[in-house]
């Protein structure tokens, strides 16, 4: 037997953030493979000795928007920061995040009156995915979710920031407006 699937939200905003650590940049679609959302963190800041470059280190960086050009966001970066940097191709797992990060409007309320994590951000909770919803995400660990053509299944609720991490069951595209259904 199919298991039943019922509407819980839709999908209000879609978010990518090309280069780690950067402000995201809003689009009205996107396809999503196993890896998350197409463009989403494919780009991380490093020192010219190739260490990483952390907001924790440089906090100016979240409010620099990427262009899209690696070589001119370095110069902007490098600018912003005072020293030389680059932008490395990310590489690797990120165990510390999920391919989908999705939170839900009411969480971004929760958060502005007072019910947020240390270390996360009300305005910007970093999300590739905010939801207008029935119900609260963080219930739906476990579960699997239909988002569009995307098929995901919530694996967890994140340490520092609002919301849930998912990952990627069937790919596909996702768009704004799309419904959200509980599988």
């Amino acid at each position: 037997m199919q298991p039943q699937e019922h509407a819980v939200g839709r999908v209000e905003r879609i978010w990518i953030y090309p280069v780690r650590s950067l402000a995201g940049r809003e689009l009205t679609d996107a396809e999503v493979s196993p890896g998350g959302l197409a463009g989403d963190r494919a780009w991380t800041v490093t020192g010219e000795d190739g260490s990483v470059i952390r907001p924790k280190e440089a906090p100016a960086m979240r409010d620099v928007a990427p262009s899209g050009d690696p070589t001119a966001d370095a110069g902007r970066l490098a600018a912003v920061l005072g020293r030389p940097v680059r932008l490395q191709p990310t590489s690797g797992a990120r165990p510390d995040v999920a391919p989908v990060h999705l939170v839900s409007r009411q969480a971004v309320e929760r958060a502005a009156a007072g019910e947020l994590p240390e270390g996360c951000s009300a305005e910007d909770p970093r999300a590739n995915l905010l939801l207008t919803l029935d119900g609260d995400e963080r219930a739906w660990v476990g579960r699997d979710l239909r988002v569009g053509e995307v098929l995901l299944r919530v694996t967890r609720t994140p340490k520092h920031c609002l919301g849930v991490y998912a990952d990627v069951v069937a790919p596909g595209a996702v768009r704004t407006g799309d419904p959200v259904l509980l599988v």
